[in-house]
């Protein structure tokens, strides 16, 4: 089995990216903040699945991390295979609600991030004749308001792109568009979840299963959940703020 890198690989969708992974035999590149949940998220699955895991303490809104998690996938000696670009966040509160350094930290994680590891891990992978990229984006692509939604949507455009332009190389790229889902992601930006119901939550296993099935039937775009399919079907039938106040709240929350 080959190598993956999982940036945010400590909770949530991304830590689920890394079980999976590990059960099915793949060694482990974990990067995150957070050197000691780094270092216990390694342990344990090197104990669990028997993979070899490496970690990796980067902060992806500074160059000094990205170009870190850079020189990794560059390392031809211990090439990556498979690269998830995980690592996201979400802001509480509407555009000029939130201060201008924290909209810049977005763009420097969800944009110059996923594009310059994705640089940075394709022409390796193309020279093998095979790979495949995960970019975590979300339904909010759709629903476009503010930072957030605007730079997943530049997430899907970015995958969709390369993987044309990658064409018959080996080489697969998805963009992955979860709605709702179990992580820690809205407590972290101190979001409420109470007016949630319950049926719209995923769980982070269900959203990597289903991101993996549709990466290995090579395709280009993932949205998890059949209630998610249908929300973004109608949003792209409907003109752009179609959706009203519905959207906005939801670009800021998924």
């Amino acid at each position: 089995m080959t190598t993956a890198l999982i940036t945010g690989a400590t909770a949530g969708i991304g830590a689920a990216f890394a079980r999976r992974l590990a059960s099915d035999g793949h060694d482990l590149v974990l990067v995150a903040r957070d050197t000691a949940r780094l270092t216990e998220a390694a342990e344990q699955l090197r104990e669990r699945f028997g993979v070899k895991t490496e970690v990796l303490t980067a902060d992806l809104a500074t160059d000094e991390g990205i170009s870190a998690v850079e020189k990794r996938l560059k390392d031809s000696a211990e090439p990556v295979g498979i690269l998830i670009n995980n690592a996201g966040f979400g802001h509480r509160g509407a555009f000029l609600e939130v201060p201008l350094e924290q909209e810049l930290d977005m763009l420097k994680v969800h944009v110059e991030a996923v594009l310059r590891l994705t640089s940075a891990a394709v022409p390796g992978m193309r020279e093998r004749g095979f790979g495949g990229v995960v970019n975590v984006a979300s339904v909010a692509a759709f629903l476009p308001r503010g930072t957030y939604g605007a730079t997943k949507a530049w997430v899907v455009n970015f995958t969709q792109g390369v993987l044309r332009d990658l064409g018959g190389s080996g080489v697969r790229l998805l963009a992955l568009c979860p709605g709702f889902t179990r992580t820690e992601f809205h407590e972290r930006a101190g979001m409420g979840t109470k007016n949630i119901p319950s049926w719209s939550w995923l769980s982070a296993e269900r959203v990597v299963d289903e991101a993996l099935r549709d990466l290995a039937r090579g395709r280009s775009l993932s949205v998890p959940g059949k209630r998610y399919k249908l929300v973004v079907a109608i949003a792209r039938l409907l003109p752009a703020g179609g959706l009203g106040g519905v959207s906005s709240k939801a670009a800021r929350t998924y």
